[in-house]
């Protein structure tokens, strides 16, 4: 099984009946056998039997190693990577330096804004494959610091399981946090989850549990993924609770995720 994508944004997955240096003929289900130019083909490969369920393709998660944001244990590959915008403002990237090593960034360009002072944000990561598709283990950091302000570095070094495949998973994770030049005191607790619920959408949970002093905050974090041809598309609420706070409040996420390299680019 083949799956094609054409320069005109259409897709056809089927099966390959011959090719030659000018085109492809391809066995479709839905369309029968039909011939593509290779100049009109944009991206071209091989998909495995597991994909189809029901008759119907159930498309890669372009962006498995991660939740809303927080990092889970699975890996990037070689070579695959993405970009991630929130809110237009917030940027950040990844990609896979080897099968177990990624490093990634990210930035908040409020330099445009009359110079205002700039986060700015490196994040590591490495990944151990305990057993495939069923335990992974993850270490890294993120590592930051606000360009134009003095004394201004921030981060989190932190560990993370994580169970389950790349399409349904839970971690649990710890991490310290670092800011205004001390390291947290205790650990930031993190549980987040990852549930396939059809050929192009995802339940997403992340959540965190910080303990300040003798307050103890906790940031629920609930909403999905929608797959857009190769995109993702993650929306959800963020709901802090505190037992200090008096009124209900819920903050809007809604950020897209672009793939690049592996199965990204034609074979």
């Amino acid at each position: 099984m083949y799956r094609i994508e054409t320069r005109d944004g259409n897709t056809y997955i089927g099966q390959i009946v011959s090719k030659d240096y000018e085109k492809v003929v391809l066995n479709s289900d839905k369309l029968g056998e039909i011939k593509i130019l290779r100049a009109d083909i944009k991206k071209m490969y091989a998909i495995k039997k597991e994909k189809i369920i029901e008759g119907e393709y159930w498309f890669d998660n372009p962006q498995a190693t991660r939740y809303f944001y927080a990092p889970n244990g699975n890996a990037l590959k070689k070579g695959e990577g993405y970009y991630q915008n929130v809110w237009v403002l917030f940027n950040s990237f990844a990609v896979g330096i080897e099968d177990n090593f990624s490093i990634g960034g990210g930035v908040v360009p409020l330099f445009l804004f009359a110079g205002a002072p700039t986060p700015v944000w490196i994040t590591p990561k490495f990944s151990i494959p305990v057993a495939k598709e069923k335990l992974s283990l993850g270490a890294g950091a993120l590592l930051g610091t606000v360009v134009g302000e003095d004394n201004a570095g921030f981060g989190i070094l932190y560990g993370i399981s994580t169970l389950g495949s790349k399409d349904q998973n839970f971690s649990l994770g710890m991490g310290y946090g670092y800011a205004g030049g001390e390291w947290a005191k205790t650990p930031m607790i993190n549980l987040s989850g990852m549930v396939r619920i059809g050929p192009r959408g995802y339940f997403l949970t992340e959540n965190y549990f910080i303990k300040t002093g003798n307050s103890t905050t906790t940031l629920l974090w609930l909403g999905g993924r929608q797959i857009i041809r190769d995109w993702g598309l993650d929306y959800g609420l963020i709901i802090p609770i505190n037992s200090e706070m008096e009124d209900f409040v819920a903050i809007p996420w809604l950020g897209i995720t672009i793939p690049f390299g592996g199965d990204s680019v034609t074979k």
